[in-house]
């Protein structure tokens, strides 16, 4: 096992491996021409919340890049269950069901559908502790449309843009940036989706096609509704969010955290940031035992 990577399992033709397992090589079409899609979900405290929603995922964004989706959802989640076994229950896992291309077509730029292959990898992979929460400002770079690239699927393509924002903005100091569509509205973090907090109401920004609106954002889109907080899903200018009363943000790697800071302006995490954390981890837990087809 390489002693660089956390503890991984993955499963490949057929049978789990341990460590990071080499599977794609210099010819894959995948390595060179990023015909890969993946999807993300987490394990922790002994629950795995809307895995099957996850499992689903990935296989929808294989469509959209044109690969073919040869694992049914439920297997995809009898693996997941195997691949926990196999880690200490205490630890945070990462998830990640992934589909590629391995052959080329007729033409070079496009790959062969039949050639897809899939694997699962799990590995240890902690979860972001909330605290004070962490910085962001606002990124030169866009988010692309659907014209221009495949933002409707969770595909490999898309991670060098928001990695370019990341950079540039840890360049200047800050954790993480706020990236803007092409029309110069707020898409999302580089990293997970945006919510932030007026006057007694939380506003995200509406999924207008030029970001993945995520599977954690809708549930908490939905929780915070049921417990009777008013959601907002409109266009937000960045401006919104420097004069918000609070943000936070939402994704599968670290669920529900909070902005602490914008531009040169520190945000005190606040009680709709609270809400949403606390109704997202009763959630997690309370389906922890039910049949996920019955979610």
């Amino acid at each position: 096992m390489n002693t660089e990577w956390s503890r991984t399992w993955t499963y490949f033709d057929g049978d789990w491996h341990e460590g990071n397992v080499p599977i794609i090589g210099p010819r894959t079409h995948a390595a060179w021409l990023c015909s890969v899609v993946f999807d993300g979900a987490r394990a922790f405290e002994g629950v795995t919340p809307d895995l099957d929603l996850h499992c689903a995922r990935v296989n929808e964004s294989a469509k959209k890049l044109y690969l073919k989706p040869v694992v049914p959802t439920e297997t995809w989640i009898e693996l997941v269950r195997e691949g926990i076994r196999r880690f200490d229950g205490n630890v945070a896992l990462y998830i990640r069901p992934m589909y590629w291309a391995e052959k080329e077509g007729p033409w070079v730029q496009a790959h062969d559908p039949e050639s897809t292959r899939w694997c699962l990898t799990m590995y240890e992979a902690p979860m972001r502790k909330p605290t004070n929460g962490f910085s962001a400002t606002v990124s030169p770079f866009r988010r692309p449309t659907l014209e221009t690239m495949p933002v409707d699927a969770k595909a490999g393509c898309l991670y060098p843009n928001n990695a370019r924002a990341l950079f540039e903005a840890q360049s200047r100091g800050f954790d993480n940036a706020v990236v803007l569509d092409m029309l110069g509205n707020v898409a999302e973090l580089a990293t997970s989706n945006l919510f932030m907090a007026k006057g007694g109401v939380v506003y995200t920004p509406a999924a207008n096609g030029t970001f993945l609106a995520g599977i954690t954002r809708r549930r908490v889109i939905g929780l915070l509704r049921e417990a009777g907080v008013t959601v907002v899903e409109t266009t937000l200018s960045y401006s919104d969010f420097q004069s918000a009363d609070e943000i936070f943000s939402t994704g599968n790697y670290s669920k529900v955290v909070p902005v602490g800071r914008i531009d040169d302006r520190q945000i005190a995490p606040g009680p709709f940031y609270t809400k949403a954390r606390e109704l997202y981890m009763e959630f997690a837990h309370a389906t922890a035992l039910k049949p996920l087809a019955a979610r």
